[in-house]
């Protein structure tokens, strides 16, 4: 790497930049001098010189208390929370006799029980980070120190510090590369904990210090180093080394940075340049943040206007009680006079004020916030507990490292996924190749027997055991001595840039630069042809069991430009022959014309290759002849020694020799993603969730793995490509492509409307192809009248994906240009960044959060990854092969990507709908109880006297009210697991906060106060007139007290008996336990024992014996009760007939299929599960054109390196010990947006593209009548009349009113409406004499038309018909 032209000596841009983006993740507090520094000098072996400049300790910190600062900080964190503040304001009111009406312990103790326990679980996660920070701040190192080498902690290095390094130690902190035990100061580090590559890279030390072998030159050196100020550009430092009157460039390629592990190199020697927070790997880390749910934001906004309503109901009260005192309560002054100090009516009013504040305070109890800490602690338990999250591989289970963001995993809207270790294994297999036009492989025909895995020990002593491979026709070739088989394997054996080691006979170890090198050498060292060793100007091979040596004449290098690599070799023969590799796209427009037909045959297996997924590279060769030869090598020797221009000329030298080569074949390397992940990642897209990946790895590595997880698809509209390296290069392109955007929406709603099938691009990558007709995948709605900007990206339709780059993203982020980047961005169904920085990914996060204000989740598995879980409102940690840091970073953790839909759709889902639930509850049954005090106030002078006895009120939401509410919000499911993972589009209430929201608020108080005044008017009408069976009257108070207290329990008890949706013996327990408890509690309070030993604090003596012997109370229970219920009953079962959820439905349908379940469906269920199994085992391959994606990861600069030797071992020519390494419905009304169901129109080759056949472990496959893609929440489901199989086995199915013959008849092969409508569909009249479970005769006709575009139609079998499903036959749960 060289310096930048436009970076002037002070490094002033940079300054002003960082400045510009200040860094908020720092840990610990920097001096002014620091966060003003223009450049750092260090000296070597000078600590007195050094320390003068404060530059920080190696020492790093992420925790966030510590033994002093954690009372402190903890409470003012937790008084945050408006409640906790408000019960602290209302505990010092109860200390107040004059105005107090209840005891303080009401509220000390349930206020510290709910600080004691938030407390303690701060602790616990900060005790984690803490042990974190001293395992690492602990590490030894060796320092060298007064010309020793001496053993120091981690924490104690200081800059300026020379410190030894040996094999696969971690770099304590970021170092200049002084020296090195390998050959010209080379040394090789794994970056896996700062970018996510596992792919070795090359550091070189200045040539004047790699002459400083030994400890006595290291100990004597002083060097002086000016360079950058700290900052997080992993890519780039710019500095000068001043040494014996001499100065000397260093670049990034002489720098080992904190993080990374030092891998086949002996032993290192490096300056200490940054240390501690000051390393790049520290800048990039995001601060630890407090992280609250959106709940818990609106329940402060919620608690402020409670106590703004508990304000005014004051004020009404006092009013109330100075008009009383001064109008009535005069008369009664001779012997009812007012307590000291009161001495008029306005005193006695302010007095009244603050009395029924506290009396009244109970519209939000502080039991609330302990209730919704042990509920969340009951869903983190769950997932904990969660079999079907753990991973019996790694012995791992899932966990949940925070219990604060439960519910908001069931409001995410957009995912941001590394892509190594997170997607992929990261493990490279060769799967496929092409030879002179034949096809060698994995077979794709799934109802063929499964092959065997081939053994090549037999054949090749040599070969690598755990290379896989189940074609045998391949390895019969390689046999009989095929000549082009040969000449591929032996193309593959010699042209890259892999080193080896052997560290017996036989025993050899690839160290690749890529892993996808690294898999196609192993290839052709498992079919025969085994590369051994290299020599600067040699490659020795083992062929067919016999060694031959090559001169190795030139390495024609890769790099991003020239897509390729060549070598240029003499055999044993004489002949020179160039071997060239690379991107199909390049290498095919440079072959012989005589290639012509064998290019189409090996063009069409590159489409089959793409289509799966799979990496791909073209393979050619070209015979020079000596003159041909010693012509190009003079040019070449004149570039590579040219001063200027040297790339370019090297790239014309190359070029010119690279023409008219012969085609040998192509390369299939599968590069294997995690079990389950484009599964999953299509039913988290059926939720509405978007995916993000961000990624450090090259461009095409990120796209590849796109199309293998499908998250980019053959059947896009367009694929819009962001690489500007200017502001403006960067605006123009973004402008582009939502112009295009625009113009294909119009095209296609256009051609739609008048009955015409769009013309799409396919791929996107290159224009003028013929697409898949992808025009109805969206879907229905039509483009109108372009609405103003602002809404306009958000009403486009189609299916877009945008890649960008990581130097162009930098130009996006920037504070002019981030609206038009979110507002194309967003507009894309898949987003992809490639050679993002570890803050750049932070930066992303927090610019979705800024401009959508939606849920955000990160998830990854490095060290590269911790700034942005930390910036994600949910983080998630993969517990994979780099590391822990993610983990202990992470809200939640596991260890395979596909748990996250089980996360999402199942405990988040769950969890935000018994969190609302149990919010509505509360809300209610508070305001029912709290309300009759305000009531009763009319009726008592407004003398703040309370209706229920003391004990009834501290009981009422500790004990009587509150395990109900418990259950329920621990325990409750709408639909069982298994149909919140069919059914995605359940997921949508809660991205759109529909089930608890200000709305929602309201109409729960309004349910309260409508109880309220039924428990309060009803018992005092009835009770005012009526008498006991011996004429006494019941008039009194402790009667009326006695019946309210009991008809609020009834009435709340039966209300929470209809909000439970899933009854459990637990809840059982807790609703009808709850009931009992209270009356024996009551009675007890009320008993005659309690009053002889307390006999000033039970007042209500005999109260309830007396009470609830008489029939007349229990019937004014009963008439309250019928008046608070009825309605609600009357309200729900009327909402659902006429306009059910879809919740609603799916239950609805779930007994249906119970009720109408026989043996004969079971075998046809079966039989039609058999069926789809077929498609399932193996994803089908899409159709459209082939993407211009190859198999090639590693950086440019190697084959230089090999060829000037200076990557050779002197005691040996190999390295060691290396491993190689995606409706028109009232939810979308509030969406804004398009809505997600689509009609896919059949490929040119009459198949379809795949659904998601199976969610994950013992997920059942999807179906339509699961998915429902293009329902709302409103649409009904009818209830099924029959079963029949699915033709298009790759589809997804729907629920059907066929019959199976019918259905079968009405279901073409590759159907086109089939594919992702997904919709449940209705049927237009039910069958006569068929089982009905009554009462739900449902019609969608209008329904249908609006979200499908058709009508019901009764006959007509050429009419466009809804897709059929098959009946599920397995038990529901």
């Amino acid at each position: 790497m060289t310096i930048p032209k436009d970076i002037p000596e002070k490094w002033f841009p940079l300054v002003l930049s960082l400045k510009r983006k200040k860094q908020k993740g720092l840990n610990g507090a920097k001096s002014k001098k620091r966060c003003t520094e223009e450049e750092r000098r260090v000296r070597a072996n000078d600590r007195e010189y050094n320390e003068k400049f404060q530059y920080a300790s190696n020492c790093i910190m992420t925790s966030k208390y510590n033994i002093v600062t954690f009372l402190p900080v903890n409470l003012f964190e937790q008084f945050q929370e408006v409640a906790n503040t408000y019960f602290l304001f209302l505990l010092i009111l109860q200390l107040i006799p004059q105005i107090s009406s209840l005891s303080w312990f009401t509220t000390i103790v349930p206020l510290a029980l709910v600080l004691t326990i938030t407390a303690v679980k701060d602790a616990t996660d900060d005790y984690f980070r803490h042990k974190s920070d001293n395992q690492v701040n602990n590490r030894q190192s060796q320092v060298l120190i007064r010309g020793s080498l001496q053993n120091e902690k981690w924490m104690n290095v200081r800059v300026g510090d020379i410190v030894k390094l040996e094999n696969k130690q971690f770099v304590a902190a970021d170092l200049l590369l002084l020296s090195s035990s390998e050959p010209h100061g080379l040394c090789y580090i794994e970056t896996a904990e700062l970018d996510g590559e596992t792919n070795m890279k090359v550091r070189q030390s200045v040539s004047v210090t790699s002459e400083l072998g030994n400890q006595n030159n290291l100990a004597s050196f002083d060097g002086e180093v000016v360079c950058e100020p700290p900052n997080n550009k992993l890519d780039r430092f710019c500095g000068t080394l001043y040494w014996r009157d001499k100065k000397y460039t260093l670049t990034n390629q002489n720098m080992l940075l904190r993080g990374c592990v030092l891998r086949n190199t002996e032993a290192c020697y490096g300056l200490v340049i940054f240390a501690g927070p000051d390393t790049k790997l520290m800048q990039n880390s995001g601060r630890t943040k407090f992280k609250r749910t959106s709940i818990d934001r609106l329940m402060n906004t919620l608690v402020l206007w409670i106590f703004g309503f508990l304000v005014c109901m004051g004020v009404i009260l006092a009013v109330g009680n100075a008009v009383w005192e001064r109008e009535v309560g005069s008369l009664f002054q001779s012997y009812l006079p007012w307590d000291p100090p009161v001495d008029n009516f306005l005193f006695s009013a302010f007095l009244s004020f603050w009395s029924y504040v506290i009396i009244l305070n109970t519209v939000v109890p502080i039991s609330l916030y302990v209730s919704v800490e042990v509920i969340r602690l009951g869903h983190s338990y769950f997932i904990n507990w969660d079999q079907d999250m753990f991973c019996s591989l790694c012995n791992t289970a899932a966990e949940a490292r925070t219990t604060t963001l439960n519910e908001e995993l069931g409001q995410v809207e957009y995912i941001f996924s590394d892509k190594t270790g997170t997607l992929t294994q990261n493990i490279m297999s060769f799967n496929k190749c092409s030879i002179n036009g034949q096809t060698y492989g994995e077979g794709t025909d799934p109802l063929a027997p499964q092959p065997k895995r081939l053994d090549f020990t037999l054949f090749n002593p040599l070969a690598d055991l755990d290379f896989c491979f189940y074609d045998d026709t391949l390895l019969e070739s390689v046999k009989v001595g095929d000549a082009h088989t040969h000449k591929f394997f032996r193309l593959l054996s010699l042209c890259h840039t892999v080193m080896s080691e052997e560290k017996s006979e036989g025993e050899l170890v690839y160290k690749a630069q890529s892993p996808d090198e690294g898999a196609l050498v192993t290839a052709a060292r498992n079919f025969g042809f085994v590369f051994r060793s290299r020599t600067p100007g040699t490659i020795t091979t083992t062929e067919m069991g016999r060694p031959v040596t090559y001169t190795l004449l030139a390495i024609l290098d890769f790099n991003n430009i020239r897509k390729r690599m060549s070598v240029i070799v003499r055999n044993p023969e004489g002949r020179i022959r160039l071997y060239c590799k690379g991107a199909d796209t390049v290498l095919l427009e440079r072959l012989h014309p005589c290639n012509q037909e064998l290019t189409n045959v090996t063009s069409d297996h590159l489409n089959e290759y793409a289509a799966d997924g799979l990496r791909t590279l073209a393979l050619a060769y070209r015979d020079l002849s000596e003159d041909e030869w010693e012509a190009w090598s003079e040019s070449h020797r004149y570039a590579d020694k040219a001063v200027s221009c040297r790339e370019e000329r090297l790239a014309d030298a190359y070029e010119q020799i690279e023409q008219d080569m012969m085609l040998l074949g192509a390369t299939a390397i599968e590069d294997k993603l995690q079990e389950g992940v484009p599964e999953t990642i299509a039913v988290l897209s059926l939720a509405n969730i978007k995916i993000w990946v961000l990624t450090g790895d090259k461009q095409e590595t990120a796209v590849n793995i796109g199309y293998s997880c499908k998250m980019l698809t053959d059947d896009m509209t367009e694929v819009f490509i962001i690489c500007g390296h200017t502001v403006q290069s960067v605006r123009q392109e973004l402008g582009r492509a939502r112009e295009r955007m625009i113009e294909l929406s119009r095209t296609r709603d256009g051609g739609k409307e008048e009955g015409m099938e769009g013309c799409f691009m396919g791929n996107g990558f290159r224009e003028g192809q013929e697409g898949d007709g992808t025009g109805g995948r969206e879907g229905g709605k039509q483009l109108q009248c372009p609405p103003p900007s602002s809404n306009l990206m958000d009403n486009i339709s189609g299916e877009f994906a945008l890649v960008i780059n990581g130097h162009s993203l930098a130009h996006a982020l920037e504070a002019d240009m981030e609206t038009e980047f979110v507002s194309t961005a967003c507009a894309c169904k898949a987003v992809i960044c490639c050679r993002v920085t570890p803050l750049q990914k932070a930066q992303v996060v927090e610019l979705i959060k800024k401009h959508k204000k939606a849920v955000t989740l990160a998830i990854g598995d490095g060290a590269n990854d911790v700034s942005m879980i930390k910036s994600a409102h949910i983080g998630v940690g993969i517990s994979g092969q780099e590391g822990i840091q993610a983990v202990l970073a992470s809200d939640y953790s596991f260890s395979q990507f596909r748990f996250l839909q089980r996360l999402l759709l199942v405990h988040g889902r769950w969890s935000y709908l018994r969190m609302c639930r149990f919010l509505c509850y509360f809300f209610y049954k508070n305001f029912a109880f709290t309300m009759v005090h305000f009531w009763f106030g009319f009726f008592c002078g407004f003398s703040a006297q309370t209706v229920y006895d003391q004990y009834f009120i501290t009981l009422y939401n500790i004990v009587y009210t509150s395990l109900p509410v418990l259950a329920m919000g621990i325990f409750d499911q709408d639909v069982p697991d298994q149909r919140s993972l069919e059914y995605p589009k359940l997921y949508e209430p809660g991205q759109l906060n529909l089930l608890f929201n200000k709305r929602e608020f309201f109409i729960c108080i309004a349910q309260g106060i409508y109880t309220s005044v039924v428990l309060f008017f009803v018992p005092c009408a009835v009770l005012s007139d009526a008498t006991q069976s011996t004429g006494v009257p019941l008039a009194d108070y402790q009667t009326f007290a006695v019946t309210t207290a009991t008809a609020l329990v009834i009435v709340v008890s039966v209300q929470i008996a209809l909000d439970t949706g899933f009854w459990t013996v637990i809840n059982h327990v807790f609703v009808w336990g709850s009931l009992g408890l209270f009356f024996s509690i009551m009675l007890a309070l009320h008993s005659q024992t309690l009053f002889m030993i307390f006999p000033n604090q039970f007042h209500f003596v005999g109260s309830a014996q007396i009470t609830l012997l008489q029939p007349v109370v229990w019937l004014t229970i009963a008439l309250a009760t019928a008046i608070c219920i009825v309605p609600v009953l009357a309200f729900r079962f009327l909402k659902v007939d006429l306009k059910p959820q879809l919740s609603d439905t799916v239950r609805y349908t779930q007994l249906v299929r119970q009720k109408k379940r026989k043996p004969v469906d079971r075998s046809e269920g079966g039989a039609c599960r058999g069926l789809g199994s077929v498609s399932e085992g193996r994803l089908g391959a899409r159709g459209g054109s082939r993407r211009s994606g190859y198999a090639f990861a590693h950086q440019e600069g190697f084959g230089e390196l090999i060829t000037s030797g200076k990557n050779m071992r002197l005691s040996s020519l190999a390295l060691a010990n290396f491993a190689s390494r995606h409706s028109s419905g009232w939810i979308d009304t509030l969406r804004r947006k398009k809505p997600t169901h689509a009609h896919t129109t059949p490929s040119a080759s009459g198949e379809s593209s795949p659904a998601p056949s199976c969610v994950s472990g013992s997920v059942p496959p999807l179906s339509n009548s699961s998915s429902v893609l293009g329902g709302s929440q409103d649409t009904p489901i009818e209830e099924e009349t029959g079963a029949a199989p699915a033709q298009n086995t790759q589809t997804v199915p729907a629920l059907s009113t066929q019959t199976p013959s019918a259905s079968e008849d009405a279901a073409p092969q590759g159907s086109a409406q089939a594919v992702d409508a997904g919709v449940l569909t209705p049927a237009a009249v039910r069958s006569r004499g068929g089982d009905s479970p009554g009462g739900w005769t449902i019609t969608l006709g209008s329904m249908q038309e609006a979200l499908f575009g058709w009508k019901a139609r009764a006959t007509a079998s050429n009419s466009p018909r809804p897709p059929s499903v098959p009946m599920e036959s397995s038990q529901i749960e």
